[in-house]
């Protein structure tokens, strides 16, 4: 299975079964993105040396205005999707098989987790995933410390709190806090 094909069943949804083709593709990336990723984090880096790893890391061109701060880890990489001028803060972790995508102009903040994968319930069969894709709007602010778990989409232009826990959708122009977090407010357009 190739990185495309690989990407293709991810994206679909379908169960991974523990030893599948898909599952061996899986873990071929992870070591890809383990060394990128070392590379990324073990160096100073100037901010265009670090747009041309993060485009090696995620198999995709990252626009001049995209911005990370070291250290960043994620399981996969390829499964990321950027808009323009991007900032991902220090300390993030990204499980992005189950695909990540990040709006423009979004500010992820220190030590943020987007997870897209679930395990299977079934004790026999825990090894066994399921991907279900996180989607992060334009201008969204994600506070540090936060966690965004599989299958979340979160509007444009909200703002999620520092150590919330994001289990379900959060919608455009609300603030979300908390664990779970809960929507406390609407931002006002001025």
């Amino acid at each position: 299975m190739n990185t495309s094909e690989f990407l293709d069943y991810m994206n679909s949804g379908k169960y991974v079964m523990a030893g599948s083709e898909a599952h061996l593709c899986m873990s071929g990336l992870s070591f890809e993105a383990m060394k990128i990723t070392s590379e990324i984090n073990n160096k100073f880096h100037t901010p265009q040396e670090m747009r041309e790893l993060f485009s090696k890391l995620i198999g995709k061109e990252v626009d001049e205005g995209f911005c990370l701060f070291p250290p960043f880890t994620t399981d996969c990489g390829k499964n990321i999707t950027l808009g323009k001028n991007v900032f991902i803060n220090s300390g993030c972790r990204f499980q992005d098989q189950g695909g990540i995508t990040i709006g423009d102009n979004a500010l992820i903040g220190h030590n943020v987790v987007i997870a897209t994968l679930n395990h299977d319930m079934n004790p026999e069969t825990r090894g066994s995933l399921i991907p279900s894709p996180v989607k992060i709007g334009k201008r969204v602010w994600i506070g540090s410390g936060a966690i965004i778990l599989p299958g979340v989409t979160i509007g444009d232009n909200a703002i999620i709190g520092a150590g919330s826990i994001v289990t379900k959708d959060v919608p455009a122009n609300a603030v979300a806090v908390g664990n779970p977090a809960r929507v406390v407010k609407s931002i006002e357009n001025n």
